[in-house]
């Protein structure tokens, strides 16, 4: 019988395994959503919640526990700082998976997993854009001239070299 055995295995030996989750985890804390196979998103998901879990104590020895856990300092401090802050109230559900179809190479099914509290969409952002975005309309009536595509091109390349 196979009762309480739900890891999955991703195809990986342990060690492997481990080291794909712990790097997918800090991804996840940086950048506060990631896109992924689905497969690797429901594999993640318990393994970032117990850490969020682990931030909410906030005790020294869970501190260490994650650090064990994801080998980076600056990470495991931004999650006790702050997605296990902004997720106090939640008992739990911390991610949220979204399913985005199909990747076009090897039709792969691929996900978005995304901190539920701790992600803030652009429409909540569109209030402080809108009073940003007052000046650059009188900007926007007056006509602009289009540069050459040849100027376009060497500026993009000085960008690109500094």
């Amino acid at each position: 019988m196979k009762h309480g055995r739900k890891i999955v295995k991703l195809q990986r030996k342990q060690d492997h395994r481990d080291a794909l989750l712990m790097n997918l985890t800090c991804s996840l804390i940086e950048h506060r959503r990631i896109r992924t196979t689905l497969a690797k998103a429901k594999a993640l998901r318990p393994f970032a919640e117990k850490l969020v879990t682990l931030g909410k104590r906030g005790t020294l020895h869970a501190r260490r526990t994650a650090l064990s856990t994801l080998r980076h300092k600056d990470m495991v401090k931004k999650l006790f700082e702050e997605i296990a802050v902004a997720s106090k109230d939640r008992v739990g559900g911390y991610t949220r998976i979204t399913k985005l179809g199909q990747r076009r190479t090897d039709s792969a099914p691929m996900a978005y997993i995304e901190w539920v509290d701790a992600f803030v969409p652009k429409a909540a952002e569109a209030p402080a854009a809108e009073a940003a975005a007052e000046p650059a309309a009188e900007e926007a009536a007056a006509p602009k001239k289009k540069a050459p595509a040849k100027k376009k091109a060497a500026a993009k390349k000085a960008a690109a070299a500094e």
